[in-house]
């Protein structure tokens, strides 16, 4: 079970998570106080498939609340209704963002404010997991976790007390009673600070570790499901790093794992309008993204659906598609094939031509439609073996042989072909090819089109499908 550990500031939150098998906290990072960390809150914890949260209550040094600690209540209150099913546990804390400093600053490495915060949630979560009695199951209203570094100070206070009142009597019978205590005390110290700092050195080479395990993911525009499940076969999740001795190194990912997780059911709003049955194409956004090396494939891709989240809502696609009658699905669509038709600064111009050939009921006749449709059935070309052969290929992919938009995406776009759906060009042409310098060549009409053919695509335009 993975539970999610924030240190709640006015201006930053750090952010750790541990796994209650291993144990052992690790910083995450943090988020920024602006409005939107309850959607990353949100995310993380359906990254982590946890809604356990552990909250740093501050305290005064005298153990009493705060000022700060009725914001974290008023935060933790807040998070309840954000995330309904959310449960809250707090970890007294005091002076951790101190301990969380000394901690940076003794492993010689530069660090950040936020670098801290995240430190000090670790420092809270670990504090918690080491007294954790609940599970995931605990239907239980959110309280505050038991503190035993509290009770357990506690019951040394009181026993320091009584150890008072027998040293007293111990004195005037033996002093040398009270030297054997003392050295007793001591030797507990010394074992007390030991233990401390074997745990803590023990944390830094985990640590490190993991951070040497890590590995770069990246989709490309226009990459396919297949490009990206053939990219995921060859990842190497150790990061190229040597595996400790005793240690085994990390595995590659299977194919029965990457279908699986390309499978698999994403909760996200934007996923809901496609067809039953409809793949992830197009719906992961491309970018780069770092991942430990512990990551799982379905933490991958729902990394980058998140991306394609952000890219949606930031810029009111599914409004913007919606004028163009065309729904978010449709859109996403026909930005795929814009994606693999035209570079960058033509795409706004190579929508407009396609949009308009819809709202004319023409065929978009888009040869990349019928080189993913092959790919689908015939990715060998074994029976559409030349592009006469591939023509032809019944698929509802083929947009030269039926009109209207491809039955789903071909491609993942990136931000500047869904712009482009969003927002074409003020022009009129029917027609366009790429030539073999690379330019552009748009036309009106068919025989302008046969003739920029002629003149300017002599190789491209024989390219295999």
């Amino acid at each position: 079970m993975k539970i999610i550990g924030l240190d709640v500031g006015e201006k930053r939150i750090g952010v750790a998570k541990v796994d209650s098998n291993t144990r052992i906290a690790i910083p995450v990072g943090f988020i920024e106080t602006d409005g939107s960390e309850w959607q990353e809150i949100a995310r993380m914890a359906r990254i982590n498939n946890t809604n356990l949260f552990v909250l740093g209550l501050p305290r005064s040094n005298e153990g009493n609340e705060t000022k700060q600690t009725l914001y974290v209540r008023n935060f933790a209150k807040t998070l309840t209704e954000k995330i309904p099913d959310a449960k809250i546990r707090f970890q007294d804390e005091s002076l951790t963002s101190v301990e969380a400093e000394n901690r940076l600053k003794a492993r010689k490495k530069k660090y950040t404010r936020g670098d801290i915060d995240a430190e000090a949630a670790t420092i809270i979560l670990q504090d918690f997991i080491e007294g954790f009695k609940g599970s995931a199951s605990d239907n239980t209203a959110p309280a505050e976790s038991t503190n035993l570094v509290k009770k357990e100070a506690e019951k040394a206070k009181i026993a320091t007390k009584k150890a008072g009142h027998k040293i007293k009597k111990w004195m005037i019978i033996s002093p040398s009673v009270l030297l054997i205590i003392l050295l007793g005390v001591t030797a507990v110290l010394k074992i007390r600070d030991y233990v401390r700092w074997q745990r803590e050195q023990e944390m830094i080479e985990w640590e490190q570790s993991q951070v040497a395990k890590t590995f770069d993911f990246t989709i490309r525009p226009g990459e396919t499901i297949f490009d990206i499940k053939k990219h995921l076969l060859a990842v190497d999740r150790n990061g190229g790093a040597e595996t400790p001795e005793g240690e085994e190194p990390l595995p590659n990912y299977t194919a029965a794992e990457i279908d699986e997780a390309f499978s698999a059911t994403y909760d996200f709003e934007f996923l809901q309008g496609r067809p039953e049955g409809a793949s992830l194409e197009g719906y992961l956004y491309p970018e780069t993204h770092n991942f430990y090396g512990e990551a799982t494939v379905k933490e991958i891709l729902t990394k980058f659906l998140e991306g394609m989240e952000v890219a949606i809502n930031e810029n009111n696609l599914a409004e913007k598609y919606s004028e163009k009658d065309l729904s978010l699905y449709e859109g996403i669509t026909l930005a795929s094939v814009i994606q693999k038709e035209s570079p960058g600064p033509e795409m706004a111009t190579v929508a407009q031509v396609f949009l308009t050939r819809l709202d004319y009921g023409w065929k978009l006749g888009s040869d990349v439609t019928v080189s993913y449709a092959v790919d689908l059935i015939d990715p060998e070309r074994e029976v559409y073996a030349d592009n006469a052969a591939a023509l032809t290929i019944d698929s509802c992919y083929n947009t030269r042989l039926y009109t209207g938009l491809p039955c789903g995406p071909i491609s993942n776009p990136g931000l500047t072909a869904l712009l482009a759906v969003a927002e074409p060009t003020d022009t009129e042409y029917l027609y366009f090819l790429t030539g073999d310098d690379g330019l552009m060549y748009y036309s009106y009409t068919e025989s302008e089109h046969n003739s920029n053919a002629a003149l300017h695509c002599q190789e491209l335009c024989s390219i295999s499908l």
